[in-house]
């Protein structure tokens, strides 16, 4: 029990964490990662929050996923859903300034993507399932035999076209954290010690069936003598 809620609690910082790096990406205005590129799009075209969008497509994604076959953790639904109210909650409270030119910028995007390392390290390390992004490139990895990489080239570009196609901001930022922010995140890892094929995640199947288990064993039988 103290070891589950030890893993709830670094999922939840992990995931907040999550929110200030992107947060900080998106107001370091240089232009906003594939993903959040997608998203500002759905905004655009529904007028909708950042947040809320970053949630709606979490939703879809994690219907995509488990119908392909890919396990759901609780950790995945708390991605889905926790990291857009925490970027509304910052968002929309102006808790992170808007950089006011270039230096600024640049200084909060590569603060960002560090913190979103740090992050990942938190909620991945804490073992309740991938996120729903993660968990469609490791779907269409396994369905088609690709690369990791290419499955995840393949993925962030679509979402970055059809963002930009419904009014996404692209800037020199989306280019630089395309290429920067995976090798961050290495970085982040190598310097914890965070071997991610260690991790043994608990996924929402398993716990059902302990407490399936769990409520047969405990049954009561109507035995007669």
């Amino acid at each position: 029990m103290i070891i589950m809620v030890q893993r709830i609690i670094r999922l939840f910082l992990g995931l907040f964490l999550f929110a200030v790096g992107i947060v900080l990406t998106i107001n370091a205005n240089l232009g906003l990662a594939p993903w959040d590129v997608f998203h500002q799009g759905i905004v655009y075209l529904t007028g909708i929050t950042m947040g809320q969008a970053s949630i709606g497509v979490g939703i879809i994604l994690v219907i995509i996923n488990a119908a392909l076959g890919e396990r759901v953790g609780w950790g995945s639904l708390g991605n889905m859903l926790f990291i857009g109210l925490f970027m509304d909650l910052i968002m929309l409270n102006y808790l992170i300034p808007i950089a006011a030119d270039l230096v600024s910028g640049l200084i909060m995007m590569f603060l960002g993507m560090f913190i979103v390392g740090v992050a990942s390290y938190f909620y991945i390390g804490a073992g309740l399932g991938s996120g729903p992004r993660d968990g469609l490139m490791i779907a269409l990895t396994k369905k088609t035999n690709r690369s990791v990489r290419f499955i995840r080239n393949s993925i962030e570009i679509s979402a970055l076209i059809v963002g930009y196609l419904l009014g996404g901001f692209v800037g020199i930022g989306t280019l630089i954290m395309s290429v920067a922010l995976g090798y961050i995140i290495q970085f982040i890892f190598k310097l914890f010690r965070f071997n991610v094929k260690q991790v043994q995640h608990r996924f929402i199947d398993d716990d059902v069936r302990f407490l399936r288990q769990k409520f047969l064993k405990t049954k009561p039988t109507n035995e007669t003598v």
